[in-house]
């Protein structure tokens, strides 16, 4: 299965289509060649349903496929990982 979630990198940030041209996205910026992860947004009518989760998982895989390390400053995506050991490794520091 393809992964739905995409790098839209002139607004920089991941995204993630939900329903209705809705969309979850995590926000970032690159500092010395690491993906800094900002902040994460689900529309809220669509919260409480795994969607962040979806999202995460697939901003990880991108990040493992381009080769760089994680900097983790989303409290959501820092309790992903902390949750997920099997991206730890990507994380910087």
């Amino acid at each position: 299965m393809s992964n739905p979630v995409k790098d839209n990198v002139a607004d920089s940030r991941y995204e993630m289509p939900i329903a209705d041209g809705a969309i979850a996205a995590a926000y970032y910026r690159i500092e010395d060649n690491a993906v800094v992860l900002i902040h994460t947004e689900v529309p809220f009518e669509y919260s409480g349903q795994g969607i962040a989760s979806k999202l995460a998982a697939g901003v990880f895989e991108l990040i493992r496929a381009s080769g760089r390390k994680v900097v983790l400053k989303c409290p959501f995506m820092a309790r992903f990982s902390a949750s997920h050991p099997e991206y730890r490794d990507l994380v910087a520091g």
